[in-house]
């Protein structure tokens, strides 16, 4: 067996042994995304991603995403938020969280994923949703992917106008900024469903 899939397959042993942290995961958690740009809603995959998820549901009930914004944009491909602020200063703890990529959920259009830098267990709290598929971006025989955690239910038309806005240079990024900020104005956990506006 390939060296990346004994990794990819002692994580997944390891995600799937009960463990005091992800035992209450739940299942399928809804959470609504507010931003100045629209609503838009994600169903979480706690049986696939069980760290990943209870990560970022902590991050969402701590209000953490509350006035970060989606920093980079890049049509035909993903828009990715959550590390910084208007002002473009970073907002990361140092905490990170294991690969998950292994867990069988591909970067298709409307997807949710982590996003890293290129050491693989380096996502923190950014994210980003897949604007069209994306399987480059899953694992390789030879790399590890980049973990798909959940989908957006609602509101993609949303997500679809913000990877169309304009964008340039900004803070410490040469490009693929959105010109006006895209707020993240606040997360909510749903914990029955969320219900859209009539």
């Amino acid at each position: 067996m390939r060296p990346l899939l004994i990794l990819l397959a002692s994580l997944a042993c390891a995600v799937a042994a009960p463990g005091a942290w992800t035992a209450d995961v739940p299942s399928y958690p809804q959470v609504e995304v507010r931003t100045s740009e629209g609503t838009f809603v994600l169903e979480l995959n706690g049986k696939r991603a069980p760290l990943t998820v209870a990560h970022f549901l902590s991050l969402v009930e701590s209000g953490f995403y509350k006035g970060l914004v989606f920093h980079r944009i890049v049509p035909g491909f993903v828009i990715q938020g959550g590390g910084f602020n208007a002002r473009y200063e970073g907002k990361e703890p140092d905490a990170t969280i294991p690969n998950e990529s292994g867990n069988g959920l591909s970067n298709e259009r409307g997807t949710v994923a982590m996003a890293r830098t290129n050491d693989p267990h380096s996502a923190n709290t950014q994210f980003f949703v897949n604007l069209v598929d994306n399987q480059k971006l899953d694992p390789q025989p030879e790399r590890w992917g980049y973990a798909v955690f959940g989908s957006v239910i609602y509101g993609m038309d949303v997500v679809d106008a913000i990877g169309t806005l304009p964008t340039g240079p900004g803070g410490p990024f040469p490009s693929e900024v959105p010109t006006l900020p895209v707020i993240i104005e606040d997360m909510t956990y749903h914990p029955a469903g969320y219900t859209p506006p009539e």
